[in-house]
């Protein structure tokens, strides 16, 4: 599967990859304006291979596949926990 990723500036080690280049019409809205200014970084074939630095392959292309995008965070909390948190305030 190919995929684009870009860098996002509000954090450092914090990447959004997307399953179209330049497509964030998936991404929720609440989510993209915490991003800050994205920047492109690279283009990656991912396969169930494929070794990445700091996230699961499998995660990536399910997240890929279901939604269109996945965010690769600095810190602990998956993007899982954000789009819960963010449902629950809308409640």
């Amino acid at each position: 599967m190919q995929c684009f990723i870009y860098r996002c500036t509000l954090k450092p080690d914090m990447y959004i990859y997307l399953a179209e280049e330049d497509v964030f019409d998936n991404v929720p809205k609440e989510i993209f304006n915490t991003l800050g200014i994205v920047e492109f970084s690279m283009e990656l074939e991912l396969t169930p291979d494929t070794k990445l630095a700091r996230e699961d392959i499998q995660t990536v292309l399910d997240n890929l596949k279901q939604h269109g995008f996945h965010i690769q965070l600095p810190g602990d909390e998956s993007i899982e926990e954000i789009m819960a948190r963010i449902a629950a305030s809308k409640n």
